[in-house]
Formats: structure tokens, C-alpha cells, sequence
């Protein structure tokens, strides 16, 4: 029950940041720079909690470098760009698909049970793709480019996703929180040296902007360590993706007007969520 709750706080963390960096990047933003932006302050929360809990031997914990390079280094540009071009509701739906991918990769690499359910969840998970993608009514700022970046994000959490957990229990013995820091810090050095390289503008106005979706973002980081350490891919990948019915509601509530949430976009939500927890449920 732990890990369900913490990866349910996880999700939360996450689609309030996707609220957050769409607000942010109304700004004009570059996405590239924004990437780094919300992952700066996200690596200070992370640090913070580390120092707090006298996690502080980083040396052992370099295998997680490895996650922080795919996600949420690589994994947060694409998601940023997906944001901007798609919009933080149907990037959050997108994103809820990762279960199904994080479920494929645990069955191969970590030898982890195929069961009936994860063909009914993987069913229910196509569904809303399809109506998601059926969708008439779309914001004027929708790019299909969006959804995707939004795709190449997802296979990078999922991939992560099998990484934390691997690393985690089989093949380190580092505290959550501290591996969580490891990642974020790499991520970092990640999007800053792809800012660098575009030429792009760090301001402390930028900064000031996406601070708010930076926190969200290494709260969100802490739970889903936690969550990883203490419960398998295949439970707690399909909690964390209820991000997407996060993404949705909060856009619905911050975002109406520019998001144009609607019924067909809440049914492929609430698909791709049941079909997350149908794998899970069943694994």
C-alpha cells in the first residue's frame, strides 16, 4: 500500500508540473531552455531532501546516472517541446501510456509475470490512443509534432521506469532519495549542455517562471523513487500514470480556454489510466 501511495503522490507532483510548465512557457519561452529551467530547481529540491536525510556518499550511487541521462534528461526536452506543441493535457494522456511500455521492457529484461490483464489493459490503453487521436476539437496552438515528442518522452520514462527499478533492488544498494538527486543532477548538466550548445538564454526571469513547475518536478521525483524502491514496474508504473487525469483535470481547471478540454479528450484519459491499473491490478 506504500508504494500505491506514494506513487499516487508521485502523479499528482507530476501532472501539476505539466500545468505549471505550459503556464511558463506562455512566456515565449524556448523549450530547450525551459527543460533545463524546471530540471535546475527540481535538483535542488531533490539535494535538499538528500542533505536532510544525510544521504551524502554520491560516489555510489553513479549507475543511476545511466536513468538520469534517458529521463529526465533526453525524456524532459521531448516532453517540453510536446507541451508547447501539443499542450499539457494531451501530452499528460500521451505520457499515461508508458505503463505499457514500462510492463514490455519489465517482462523481457526483468523476467516480471504476463498475466491475461495486461492484454484487457493494454486494450483499454490503444482505445483512448484512439480516441484521443479522433479528437475534432483542438486548441489553435496544436501541433501533431507534439504528440510525437510526446511519444519519444514516453518510451524514455518507461525505460527509466525498468532502470530505477533494477537498479534499485538488484543491482545497488543506494538510498531512494539519493539516487533520486544522482538522476535529477544529471538531467541537469544534460539540458543545460544541450542550452549551451542551441545558444540559448538562461535569465533569472526564466528561472523565476519555472520554479514552480521545478518543485513539483523534484517533489514528484522524491515519491517516485520511493515508490520504486518499494513495489514493482508493474504496480507502480500504472499509479504514477494517473498523471494523465491530473494533467487533464488541472488543464480543465487552470487552462479551459486554451487547452479546449473535452469529452473526448477526458474518455481517452480515463482509458489510458484504466487500462495502466488493469496491467497492474492483474500483474
Amino acid at each position: 500500500m506504500t508504494a500505491i501511495l506514494l506513487a499516487a503522490l508521485s502523479a499528482f507532483f507530476f501532472g501539476a508540473m505539466t500545468v505549471l510548465v505550459r503556464i511558463a512557457l506562455a512566456g515565449g519561452v524556448s523549450p530547450v531552455a525551459a527543460s533545463f529551467c524546471t530540471i535546475l530547481p527540481a535538483a535542488l529540491a531533490t539535494g535538499a531532501v538528500t542533505l536532510a536525510r544525510g544521504d551524502l556518499d554520491v560516489a555510489s550511487a553513479w549507475p543511476f546516472v545511466l536513468a538520469g541521462l534517458v529521463a529526465p534528461g533526453i525524456a524532459q526536452i521531448l516532453f517540453t517541446f510536446a507541451v508547447r506543441d501539443a499542450g499539457a493535457s494531451r501530452s499528460s494522456v500521451t505520457v499515461g501510456t508508458a505503463p505499457l511500455f514500462a510492463v514490455a521492457i519489465a517482462l523481457v529484461f526483468l523476467d516480471e509475470p504476463l498475466v491475461a490483464g495486461l492484454v484487457a489493459g493494454a486494450a483499454c490503453i490503444v482505445a483512448g490512443g484512439l480516441v484521443l487521436a479522433s479528437e475534432r476539437a483542438r486548441p489553435e496552438h496544436f501541433e501533431r509534432i507534439g504528440i510525437v515528442y510526446a511519444l519519444g518522452c514516453t518510451l524514455g520514462f518507461a525505460t527509466r521506469d525498468s532502470l530505477i527499478r533494477w537498479l534499485g533492488t538488484e543491482a545497488s544498494d543506494v538510498e531512494p532519495t539519493l539516487a533520486a538527486f544522482v538522476t535529477m543532477a544529471t538531467a541537469m548538466l544534460v539540458t543545460l549542455l544541450f542550452t549551451l550548445a542551441r545558444g540559448e538564454a538562461i535569465t533569472l526571469d526564466v528561472l523565476r517562471r519555472f520554479l514552480p513547475a521545478g518543485l513539483c518536478y523534484g517533489v514528484s521525483y522524491v515519491f517516485l523513487f520511493e515508490a520504486f524502491y518499494r513495489g514493482r514496474v508493474s504496480v507502480v508504473s500504472p499509479i504514477v500514470a494517473t498523471e494523465s487525469l491530473w494533467g487533464v483535470t488541472l488543464s480543465w481547471l487552470v487552462l479551459r480556454r486554451s487547452e479546449l478540454v473535452g469529452p473526448r479528450l477526458a474518455l481517452g484519459a480515463v482509458l489510458v489510466v484504466a487500462g495502466g491499473v488493469l496491467i497492474g491490478t492483474y500483474r
